[in-house]
């Protein structure tokens, strides 16, 4: 540890500071703290002590302390912060409130306050909610293109140069510390540390009798763990960032967090940093929102959450009764939390972006009142056919149907035979030229790029359209949304169909089709889903009909995703694999039908 520097910045932040206060600074022995101080005073880094006297910097001292200057911060946002949902479905996780201030302003003011105003807060998720901090304070936003898919190396290799040749804090958006704990000068890189009594399974650091770290371990018992902000020196930045860009370029390393490469760094005693004890009451990682309820008690019962309200209000009991409150795999169209009351769990759907424009709720409500009587669907405890809120029991032990399962999708095909041969009407239709026209005229609307041969595709569909209409196919209730992932197998052999938004009357022949093209399956095995639905091989007329359907299903869903993404949703390689199934199953239908061929 550079002791001559940190003595230097004590005198520069508190001239009046006593020699026990500057040993529990610098993390001495008072007697060390006597001896260092001595020896600043011996080589005229400081003005020796006198009575009535305080001390101050000589221009020596000024100058070793001039090359610790803290630079600026980058506070990392990016990502989603699955286990505080429902509350981050609206706001990122930096942006709540802990005592009615948000984390990250807190941290912004208590940086102003030493001086450190060059600040850059990569974001991500929910981007455009961090905007009014640069007005506000005078931040600079950094967009990382990759914080859907992989962690946190990924996100401090796309702000390197923000760091590069500089003095510079790296910090959390969603950290809480009581106390500031940020000064305008460092003489040395950081991270900070909290003690954890117990087994526990942080990031377990070893140091020596210099604060040096020596050994990180993932997990451990009674330890000083990586908690809260660090401190990147310029010479901590210039050994360190050339082994991050490294690993970056690494395949495997996707999911790794910054600290995986510092680790490994520090057990290759490659690179220094000390450690930064502080109390246990001083540095607040909340690592979900039951942690954040204990610490501030708004959110037990007034967080401000519009899910979490109409929860309260849906069973008549107050939000600090909901528990268990867990992220579900997001779907495409929607996001959905599981929550527990009274030892009973349940699901709570909230509609995705752009929603509104693409799911018509009455429909979908006139659906579920008109499939009850089959009981194959959830259980319903609440639906808002307004907003396309959901309330549903949750099935404990319940899995989805496994795409590549014959019996599995044995079951699946005779529940869409039940629902198909049902004699259920709704009002509204599933009428694929009008959903493509309204996808497409949604799409220019947001001045969306579409594909380069869109056009060409574009009428290849129209004659789709047109053969369709020609055959005059039955219509029967489908459930369009006919996803492996849709289809419960519960406990008791039972099995459920869910998600009904899109479902209306159409040929039943389009659930087989879409079943297919959502499990990304091959021709044969298209082929093989049919037969399966139809108990018997498939004649020509019904193959063609299926490619035709697979093939404006592909097409409708890769304008629904481009449309989705142009709201702020990504789904990957999707919107390419569903516009891939437009061609090839066109192409298809036209070798085995007197279609004009592409």
């Amino acid at each position: 540890m550079n002791y001559y520097a940190n003595i230097c910045r004590c005198i520069f932040e508190k001239p009046e500071s006593t020699q026990r206060e500057i040993a529990q600074e610098i993390h001495s022995s008072l007697g060390t703290a006597n001896r260092l101080i001595h020896e600043c005073e011996e080589q005229l880094l400081i003005t020796p002590s006198s009575f009535g006297v305080q001390r101050r910097l000589l221009p020596k001292g000024e100058e070793l302390l001039q090359a610790c200057q803290v630079d600026g911060a980058l506070i990392i946002a990016a990502g989603f912060g699955s286990r505080f949902v429902p509350l981050t479905f609206e706001t990122p996780k930096g942006l709540l409130e802990v005592f009615g201030e948000r984390m990250v302003e807190r941290q912004i003011k208590q940086l102003h306050a030493n001086g450190i105003r060059n600040i850059t807060i990569v974001v991500g998720y929910l981007k455009e909610k961090f905007e009014y901090l640069i007005d506000k304070y005078q931040v600079s936003l950094l967009y990382n293109p990759e914080y859907t898919c992989k962690n946190t190396l990924a996100t401090l290799y796309h702000a390197r140069e923000i760091l590069r040749g500089k003095n510079m804090y790296v910090l959390s958006s969603d950290n809480w510390m009581r106390d500031n704990m940020y000064h305008s000068h460092e003489p040395e890189a950081w991270y900070s540390s909290v003690y954890q009594s117990g087994p526990t399974s942080e990031w377990c650091l070893t140091f020596n009798k210099k604060e040096q770290i020596t050994d990180v371990q993932i997990g451990g018992n009674d330890s000083w763990v990586m908690y809260g902000p660090v401190y990147f020196s310029r010479e901590f930045s210039e050994v360190f960032l050339p082994e991050l860009e490294r690993y970056y370029h690494r395949p495997g390393t996707e999911q790794f967090y910054w600290e995986q490469v510092l680790m490994d760094m520090i057990k290759q005693k490659k690179i220094n940093m000390q450690i930064n004890r502080q109390p246990d009451t001083q540095v607040y990682e909340f690592e979900n929102l039951e942690e954040l309820r204990r610490f501030d008690s708004k959110y037990q019962n007034h967080s401000d959450n519009t899910a979490l309200q109409l929860i309260s209000k849906v069973f008549q009991l107050p939000e600090s009764e909901i528990s268990d409150i867990r992220c579900l795999k997001s779907g495409m169209t929607n996001q959905s939390f599981l929550f527990q009351i009274q030892g009973k769990h349940y699901i709570c759907r909230i509609p995705g972006s752009g929603t509104a424009a693409l799911v018509n709720r009455k429909e979908e409500k006139a659906v579920y009142e008109a499939v009850t009587p089959l009981g194959i669907t959830e259980h319903l405890i609440y639906f808002d056919s307004e907003t396309g809120y959901k309330i549903s029991v949750y099935y404990e032990g319940s899995r989805n149907a496994l795409p590549h399962n014959t019996e599995d999708l044995s079951k699946c095909m005779a529940l869409l035979r039940t629902i198909h041969n049902a004699p259920i009407q709704v009002a509204h239709r599933f009428d694929l030229r009008n959903r493509i026209q309204f996808y497409e005229d949604l799409c220019r609307q947001h001045n969306c790029l579409l594909f380069e041969d869109y056009e060409e595709v574009r009428s290849h569909m129209n004659t789709l359209l047109d053969f369709l209409e020609q055959r005059d196919r039955p219509q029967t209730l489908a459930h369009i949304d006919s996803n492996v992932d849709n289809f419960l197998f519960l406990p008791n052999g039972e099995v459920k169909l869910i998600d009904w938004e899109y479902a209306g009357m159409c040929d039943p022949l389009i659930d087989i089709a879409m079943c297919s093209i959502y499990s990304y399956y091959t021709e044969d095995e298209m082929l093989a889903l049919l037969k399966l639905y139809l108990q018997r091989d498939p004649n020509l007329e019904e193959s063609c009909v299926l490619y035709a359907y697979a093939a404006l299903g592909g097409f409708l869903w890769s304008l629904w995703a481009v449309y989705k993404s142009a709201v702020g949703q990504e789904f990957g390689d999707y919107t390419i694999k569903m516009y891939r199934y437009a061609k090839t199953s066109y192409r298809r239908l036209c070798e085995l039908h007197t279609l004009s061929t592409p």
